[in-house]
C-alpha cells in the first residue's frame, strides 16, 4: 500500500478519507530535517503553512507523485520545483468561499446595527440606546465588486436579507448576472449607488488602490465599505481621513496594507469593525480544506487526475518539446487580451496553424486561459482549472486549426466576443524565438512584443499619425517602434506602437479625445 504523510495537523475528516487507500502516516510535529531523511517513502504528503515542502526536499521525493496544502496559499511549496520534477500540487480554493462569505456579511451586520460599539458601550456600564441607531439591510443596494466564488456566495446571502443588488466585474455575461439575480454595473454607478459595497477582487496593479478618496467621497452618508480581499484595494489613509471627516460611513477591514496592523488610526474611529484577517479562519472550512485535498490525494492513488491542480499538466517528451516555445506566445496573448478585451465577454475563440496544429495543444490553451483570468479573480486561476472557471463565468471557449501556414512555422491567433457584439482580435506567432504580434483585428502588422505598448485604432486621414505622436511627444513619451496596419488609404487603421515610458491613463484619454482617433489601448506586460 502506498504512504501519506499528512505533515501538519489537519481535521481528522480529511484522514478518513485515506482510510483503505493508503497508509497514513500522521506526523504533524515533523522536523525539517526528518522530512528530508524521509520523503523518498512517501507518494503524497499533506500540509498546511507549517511545513516547507523545499526545492531541496522535492530533490530527495523519488516517490512523490502530489503535494496538497489544506487551505489556499502555497507559498511554503516550491511549486517549480515539483513541476519540474513531475510532481502535481494541489490546493482547498473553494474551502473558504463560504467562511469568508459570512464574514464579510457578518461584518456587515455589525456595521449597519453598530454592534461592535454597542457591546462596549454595554461593557462600559452604560445604556445609550439612542446612540445605536441602525439601518435595516432589507431594500437596500449591495454593491459587489468582484463576482467570484465569494463574491457569488456573499450575494447568495445579501438576497436572503432581501437586498438589490448591483456588481461591477468586466468578464460577468449578462446570463450569469440573470442567473444570480443582480445587474451589472460600472464601478462609478456602484461607488455612488451601494448602501453597502463588498470588495471581492484580488491584488493586482490595477486593483491596487481602487476604492481611493475620489471613489469614498462620492458614497453615500449611511454607506458602509468591507473589504476581505486584500489589503491595498482600498487607500487606508485616504480612508482614514473619509471616515474622520464623515462618521456616518462606515468600513469593514478584515485585510490590510501592512500585517500584523500597528499603530493604525483607524482603530481610533467608532464607526470602523477590525478583525485581524480571520475571515477564511474556521472549523469548517479548515474540515472542508483537509477532504478536498485529501479527495484530491485519493484520486491520483488511484491513478485519476485531481481537480485543484496549480502546476501544468503533463504530456509527452515530443509534443512539449514541439509546443514549447509557444508557451511564452500563449503567455503575451493573455496578457495582451486581459488589458484590452471589453467587458462582458461571451466567448474566447482560439486558431492554430502550422506546426503545432495535429498536436495536444491543451496545455497552450490553458496558459492563455491563465494568464487571461489570473488578474481578475480572487480564487487562483490555473493551467487545469482555467477551462472550468471560464465556464463558471459563463465564458465559451472554442478551440480550431486550420490549414494556413505562410512564412511563420506556427501562428496562434486569439478572437474574444463580447455578449454585445464587440470583438477584438490578435494573432502572434514565434520567430527567432522572439514573440510577435502579426496582426490586430486582422490587420497585418509585424512586432516583436515588448513591455510597454499600445494598440491605437484611428482614421487614415493626413495628420492623424502626426497628432498621435504629438500628444506622446509633450508627455516626453518616446516611441521606440511603430508598426501600422490599414486596408483601404483614408479608412480605418490600427497602429501598435512600443514606447519607452509607460502611458499614463490622462495621456490615452487625451489621445482618445482627439479628432480621428478611435480607441487607445495601452499595455504593460
Amino acid at each position: 500500500m502506498q504512504k501519506v504523510l499528512v505533515a501538519d495537523k489537519i481535521n481528522e475528516k480529511g484522514i478518513e478519507v485515506l482510510d483503505g487507500v493508503a497508509e497514513v502516516v500522521n506526523n504533524p510535529e515533523i522536523t525539517p530535517e526528518e522530512l528530508l531523511e524521509t520523503i523518498d517513502q512517501y507518494t503524497g504528503i499533506i500540509v498546511r503553512s507549517r511545513t516547507k515542502v523545499t526545492k531541496e526536499v522535492i530533490d530527495k521525493a523519488e516517490n512523490l507523485k502530489i503535494i496538497a496544502r489544506a487551505g489556499v496559499g502555497v507559498d511554503n511549496i516550491d511549486v517549480n520545483a515539483a513541476t519540474d520534477k513531475g510532481i502535481l500540487v494541489v490546493n482547498a480554493p473553494q474551502s473558504t468561499s463560504i467562511t469568508v462569505a459570512e464574514h464579510a456579511m457578518g461584518l456587515i451586520l455589525s456595521l449597519s446595527r453598530k454592534i461592535a460599539i454597542a457591546d462596549a458601550s454595554v461593557k462600559a456600564g452604560k445604556w445609550e440606546k439612542s446612540r445605536f441607531m441602525g439601518m435595516e439591510l432589507r431594500n437596500k443596494t449591495l454593491g459587489v465588486i468582484g463576482m467570484g466564488r465569494i463574491g457569488s456566495q456573499v450575494v447568495k446571502r445579501a438576497k436572503a436579507f432581501e437586498m438589490d443588488v448591483i456588481v461591477y466585474d468586466p468578464y460577468i455575461t449578462e446570463d450569469t448576472a440573470k442567473e444570480l439575480g443582480v445587474r451589472i454595473t460600472t464601478l462609478d454607478d456602484l461607488v455612488e449607488n451601494a448602501d453597502v459595497m463588498t470588495i471581492h477582487v484580488p491584488l493586482t496593479p490595477e486593483t491596487k488602490g481602487l476604492i481611493s478618496k475620489d471613489e469614498l467621497t462620492r458614497m453615500k452618508d449611511h454607506a458602509i465599505v468591507i473589504n476581505c480581499a486584500r489589503g491595498g484595494i482600498i487607500n487606508e489613509e485616504d480612508l482614514y481621513e473619509v471616515l474622520k471627516e464623515r462618521p456616518e460611513l462606515k468600513a469593514g477591514l478584515d485585510v490590510y496594507e501592512n500585517e500584523p496592523l500597528e499603530d493604525s488610526p483607524l482603530a481610533t474611529l467608532d464607526n470602523v469593525v477590525l478583525t485581524p484577517h480571520i475571515a477564511a479562519s474556521t472549523k469548517e472550512a479548515q474540515r472542508d480544506a483537509a477532504i478536498i485535498v485529501a479527495k484530491e490525494v485519493k484520486e491520483v492513488i488511484n491513478g485519476n487526475n485531481p481537480s485543484n491542480v496549480l502546476n501544468v499538466p503533463i504530456v509527452d517528451s515530443e509534443t512539449l518539446q514541439q509546443i514549447k516555445p509557444y508557451f511564452s506566445l500563449t503567455q503575451k496573448l493573455g496578457q495582451i487580451l486581459v488589458q484590452t478585451a471589453s467587458p462582458n465577454i461571451k466567448e474566447v475563440k482560439i486558431i492554430y496553424s502550422g506546426e503545432i496544429t495535429g498536436r495536444a495543444k491543451e496545455p497552450l490553451t490553458r496558459e492563455l486561459l491563465k494568464e487571461f483570468l489570473n488578474p481578475i479573480l480572487t480564487e487562483p486561476v490555473n493551467s487545469i482549472n482555467a477551462k472550468s472557471v471560464a465556464n463558471q463565468r459563463g465564458i465559451t471557449i472554442t478551440e480550431g486549426e486550420t490549414d494556413k501556414n505562410g512564412k511563420y512555422d506556427a501562428t496562434i491567433k486569439v478572437d474574444v466576443i463580447t455578449e454585445n457584439g464587440d470583438e477584438f482580435t490578435i494573432e502572434g506567432t514565434v520567430e527567432n524565438g522572439d514573440v510577435k504580434v502579426i496582426s490586430v483585428d486582422d490587420y497585418d502588422i509585424n512586432l516583436v512584443v515588448e513591455n510597454l505598448m499600445a494598440i491605437i485604432k484611428y482614421v487614415d486621414l493626413p495628420g492623424t499619425i502626426g497628432k498621435i505622436g504629438k500628444i506622446l511627444g509633450d508627455y516626453e513619451i518616446n516611441i521606440g517602434e511603430m508598426k501600422v496596419g490599414r486596408k483601404t488609404a483614408g479608412g480605418e487603421a490600427v497602429m501598435v506602437i512600443k514606447v519607452d515610458q509607460e502611458i499614463p491613463e490622462e495621456v490615452a484619454t487625451k489621445l482618445e479625445e482627439t479628432k480621428d482617433i478611435e480607441s487607445v489601448k495601452t499595455l504593460n506586460l
